[in-house]
């Protein structure tokens, strides 16, 4: 498969933006911790070696994170685990793309978001792209650093609440996370409008 290029970033020049940033999400589907999202603003030549994030080993990014932080500027937004139990995934996971472009520190005037979903909180125009962080260098940058920080942070909490594995597994649901729910209950840091754990919480009549 092709790496990721520039070619929408080129397009986005082309038609006047002067500050192009790619902006990608990770944590929609666990059970547990908060959505994050970051936004990458290339100001040179991208990294060799970007790809989508979830396609690359952890060794992989890792490596990619301190090249990328030299090549680009970065802002990264999060949805609490609250937040998203009030305004439910989809909602939270655009406050988050939202707050990871106003942490930028150039506003960018144009955006490359991975997706296919509405986007009426952009600053600015948009395009979405399906698949963009296989195919948007931008985009694979912000999707490779969203995922760093989202995995170090759910390491931490599997530090303070062992018995669900969110160090391997990073809050998604396996046997192992469904395990010690039923074992040690629910935490503050789980989705309780998800339903594996809005059901373990229904009174049983």
């Amino acid at each position: 498969m092709d790496a990721p290029d520039l070619t929408f970033e080129r397009a986005a020049r082309a038609g006047g933006a002067t500050l192009v940033a790619g902006v990608d999400e990770v944590g929609r589907g666990p059970w547990a911790g908060p959505v994050l999202a970051c936004a990458a603003a290339l100001h040179g030549p991208p990294p060799p070696g970007l790809g989508d994030s979830k396609a690359l080993t952890a060794r992989r990014r890792a490596a990619l994170v301190g090249p990328i932080r030299e090549a680009a500027h970065l802002g990264i937004g999060r949805a609490e685990v609250a937040e998203i139990d009030r305004l439910g995934i989809a909602a939270a996971t655009r406050l988050a793309m939202a707050r990871a472009v106003a942490a930028l520190p150039v506003p960018p005037d144009h955006l490359l978001i991975d997706g296919r979903d509405r986007h009426d909180w952009c600053p600015c125009p948009f395009v979405a792209i399906v698949r963009g962080d296989a195919r948007s260098a931008s985009i694979a940058a912000a999707s490779i650093v969203a995922k760093q920080a989202r995995d170090a942070l759910m390491v931490s909490l599997a530090q303070r609440f062992p018995g669900y594995g969110w160090d391997t597994n990073m809050g998604y649901g396996t046997p192992v996370h469904r395990a010690g729910l039923h074992a040690q209950g629910v935490t503050p840091h789980h989705r309780r409008s998800f339903a594996p754990i809005r059901d373990l919480l229904r009174p049983r009549l």
